[in-house]
């Protein structure tokens, strides 16, 4: 029997994951952070844009969304994100 709080590898990976936000800190931060936690998990690319997207700085966050063609891989969010927050810091 496992210890209260304990818990299988990939669901503490997965809660690691959440956990990572962007708040005030600058992007590129965010996502050294981001990708460092992704690389350790192996998860479904849809669950890594989700937590990423989720992650975001709120206003980021909504320029993913307004852009006229959502990007479809972690890749391309991840560019996007970065694009926008780099945008925002220089103001």
């Amino acid at each position: 029997m496992k210890e209260f709080g304990g818990g299988n590898k990939k669901t503490m990976k997965v809660a690691e994951l959440k956990k990572i936000e962007h708040e005030s800190r600058i992007i590129e931060k965010f996502l050294q952070e981001f990708r460092r936690v992704a690389r350790e998990g192996r998860y479904e690319e849809r669950l890594l844009i989700e937590e990423f997207k989720r992650g975001m700085n709120e206003m980021i966050r909504r320029k993913l969304i307004k852009t006229e063609k959502l990007p479809r891989s972690i890749k391309q969010v991840v560019l996007e994100g970065s694009k926008f927050g780099q945008v925002l810091e220089e103001k």
